[in-house]
Order: structure tokens, then C-alpha cells, then sequence
């Protein structure tokens, strides 16, 4: 078979996933998906939050978010601080799920995270410039460092060799801009097809079984290199792939 022929038969294969995947119960108490506690939300506030701790396990990420009290993002910082003061996740202590609900509780107060988003994107239709504003606005609104919260809102990213592939990042923005039976579609004027697909493990793993992904570091570039052979199979929307392709591999199908 030749490579375009290969290709093509993959392409096939995807477009028929896509289809199997996208319908309303997909994501169920049996399929977890941290967009299942977001989706109940539909406020991108919180599922900035949700997106941010969805590493490890998802059964213990959807817990974790279950165990907290959303309504905290329009509470006094002392209240904050007392409510979430047992709370924790992973590598985050208490003071760092404090500090996110107080930075993005002030940030929403004057503009919407969606805004904070456009001042970067418009510039150059890039996401990851968008990314940078919103994380720069976060660490300016609420002091507070720690090896637990920068992991948790990552740094500011100039270069795609070697660097963090914003992962969590990139998958809020796919429920915030693409809409669908999994996707929410809160935001407008971003265009779907400047996204960059969330790359995880299993869309690593899946990619380059399949042929779709040559670069061997996780990183943001191998990101974008998937993302470019996405868009080939649909030039407007490559990001519709993303959660059959994660699928795949958390079924262990590939």
C-alpha cells in the first residue's frame, strides 16, 4: 500500500470514529471525561479549573473536582481560604487550589477569560500567545509561586522545541471553541482551526502507531506536527479528531 493510500485508509478510519464518538452520552459515569463535571457547568470559569487539574487518573480528577464548591469563585478571599483549606490534589496543596480561585475570581470580576484570551490570539491568530495572556493575568492578579502551581498554570511559552505541550491549555480551548455533542462552544470569533490539538500520551502514542506523528519528544512542536496532519484531513476543523484519537488509545484500541 502507498503512503497516500495509507493515509487515505486512515483518514477513513478516523472520519468513522469521529462519527461513533460524537454523540450526547459518549462521556458517562463509565467513560470519564473531565469535561463531564465541566459540561454541567457550561461557565468558562469553571472549566478553566476543570481543565487545569485534569492529569493522573480520571476517576480521582473528576472526584476531585466534584469536591469543589464552584460557587467559592464569587466568595470574599477569606471565605476562599477557609472553604478550600483541606483541599488538595496531587501536586497541588490547599494554597495552590486557594490561589487559583482567588487569581481567576478577581480576573472574571473585570473581564472575561475570554477577552483575556483575544488580547493575545488577535495579533497573529496564535493560541499559545492567547495562552501566555491569561497565565501572565493570572500570576499578576494573585502572588503566588510554587513548584505545585506552576505546574498547575504552566509559564508563560515562547518556543515549541523541548517546551511543555500545554496540554490542559489546549483542551479548554477545544470545549471552549469547537461545539459539538462533546465540545461546549462558549467562546466566539476564535477560529476552531487555529487550535492545537491537547497532546497527551495516548494522542502521542496513537499518532505515531499510526503514522500520523514523526517527531519522538513530547512537546509543544510534536503538538503542532499532529495538528498539521490533522488539518490536512480537514483543513477547518483538524481538532475534531482529538477525541476519537484520545480514545483510541485510552481503550487501548491502538
Amino acid at each position: 500500500m502507498s503512503e497516500k493510500n495509507s493515509i487515505n485508509s486512515i483518514k477513513k478510519r478516523l472520519d468513522s470514529e469521529v462519527l461513533a464518538r460524537n454523540k450526547i452520552g459518549e462521556i458517562n459515569e463509565n467513560k470519564l471525561d473531565p469535561i463531564f463535571v465541566a459540561y454541567r457547568h457550561k461557565d468558562p470559569t469553571i472549566s478553566l479549573i476543570c481543565a487545569l487539574f485534569a492529569y493522573g487518573n480520571v476517576k480521582q480528577i473528576v472526584k476531585f473536582l466534584d469536591s469543589l464548591d464552584f460557587s467559592l469563585l464569587q466568595a470574599s478571599d477569606d471565605e476562599i481560604r477557609t472553604s478550600l483549606k483541606d483541599h488538595y490534589y496531587r501536586f497541588q496543596k490547599s494554597e495552590d487550589v486557594i490561589a487559583l480561585f482567588i487569581a481567576l475570581k478577581r480576573l472574571v470580576k473585570n473581564e472575561s477569560i475570554e477577552d483575556v484570551f483575544k488580547k493575545g490570539y488577535i495579533k497573529n491568530r496564535s493560541v499559545v500567545e492567547g495562552i501566555n495572556e491569561i497565565i501572565s493575568a493570572i500570576k499578576r492578579l494573585y502572588a503566588h509561586e510554587s513548584q505545585g502551581y506552576n505546574f498547575l498554570i504552566s509559564k508563560v511559552t515562547i518556543k515549541t522545541k523541548g517546551s511543555g505541550a500545554l496540554k490542559r491549555w489546549m483542551m479548554y480551548l477545544r470545549w471552549m471553541v469547537r461545539e459539538d455533542n462533546i465540545d461546549m462552544g462558549l467562546w466566539s470569533g476564535i477560529d476552531k482551526k487555529d487550535l492545537i490539538i491537547p497532546l497527551d500520551t495516548h494522542t502521542f502514542n496513537v499518532g505515531k502507531k499510526l503514522g500520523l506523528l514523526k517527531r519522538k519528544t513530547y512537546d509543544l512542536q510534536a503538538a503542532i506536527e499532529l495538528t498539521e496532519t490533522l488539518r490536512s484531513f480537514d483543513k477547518e476543523d483538524p481538532l475534531k479528531y482529538d477525541f476519537a484519537l484520545y480514545r483510541l488509545g485510552q481503550e487501548s484500541i491502538v
